[in-house]
């Protein structure tokens, strides 16, 4: 066993490249650090996506993107890779959605899981600039539209109750014409 192990070591000697490692370390390092806000803000909020997996889906569609640019010189090829790992991830991003009755949740969650996806790649292509863009956007849209959301949907429940206990007042089938006789009525005998 150890022989074939030997031989193939052999055939493929281990050509290390110290400053190609240095730069990949570092891209990758730069995609963890840009998705890490996003993931930190959902993590202290308590949603199920947070720290662990926003820079996680940040630095693998890096380092799957970097392969990709080492592989293939084309650019047809890489947006090939590029469009399977935003397949891949809109797939991962539709486990976040879940369907209750008439109401849908973790769409901002699958969305952000999406985007930190693109950060990646942005990065991958050494495009900081659109990865830092992304980064800032999504993480103002979760995070300062919230209130303005949770305030639409205040008003919108506001509303929805206003109109229920309106249509649904309970009918006695009297008129106030007749009520007011029998009231009428009622108080004569009493006297």
């Amino acid at each position: 066993m150890n022989f074939a192990l030997d031989s193939i070591l052999q055939d493929m000697p281990l050509d290390i490249d110290w400053f190609e490692i240095v730069s990949n370390l570092t891209t990758l390092s730069i995609a963890y650090l840009l998705a890490f806000p996003i993931g930190w803000d959902r993590e202290r909020r308590g949603h199920s996506a947070g720290l662990r997996t926003f820079p996680l889906v940040s630095v693998a569609t890096c380092g799957y993107m970097l392969i990709g640019i080492s592989v293939f010189s084309q650019d047809e090829a890489q947006a090939r890779v590029a469009q399977g790992l935003l397949a891949g991830i809109g797939f991962i991003g539709g486990g976040a959605i879940i369907k209750n009755n008439e109401n849908v949740h973790g769409l901002a969650t699958a969305s952000a899981i999406w985007s930190t996806g693109a950060i990646g790649i942005a990065v991958a292509f050494r495009h900081i600039e659109i990865a830092l863009l992304l980064m800032v956007l999504t993480f103002f849209t979760l995070r300062l539209l919230e209130p303005f959301k949770a305030r639409i949907r205040n008003r919108h429940t506001v509303a929805m109750s206003a109109d229920i206990s309106s249509s649904h007042k309970p009918s006695t089938g009297v008129s106030k014409s007749t009520s007011h006789a029998a009231k009428s009525k009622s108080n004569d005998e009493i006297n």
